[in-house]
């Protein structure tokens, strides 16, 4: 990540977070069973909700989040 990237970002990690989570139970009542992966691309947050145990069929919600202002720019929801 250059400095640039570094400037335009005001949402911290945990922030995205729990932007993510409040979001998604509304939709999906237990993310206890999904692990989270996030990571930084451009000026946004991407967060993918991966499930824990392999074995179960499904997939979770997937965001990407401003890491300027915060706002949901896209998400998708696997089922």
């Amino acid at each position: 990540m250059n400095k640039e990237n570094t400037d335009s970002i005001s949402i911290t990690k945990e922030r995205a977070i729990k932007i993510a989570n409040e979001n998604a139970s509304r939709f999906y009542h237990d993310l206890s069973v999904y692990k989270i992966d996030i990571k930084m691309d451009e000026d946004k947050w991407i967060i993918n909700y991966l499930l824990k145990d392999p074995g179960m069929v499904g997939g979770g919600p997937n965001y990407a989040i401003s890491a300027k202002t915060g706002e949901i720019v896209s998400f998708r929801f696997e089922q």
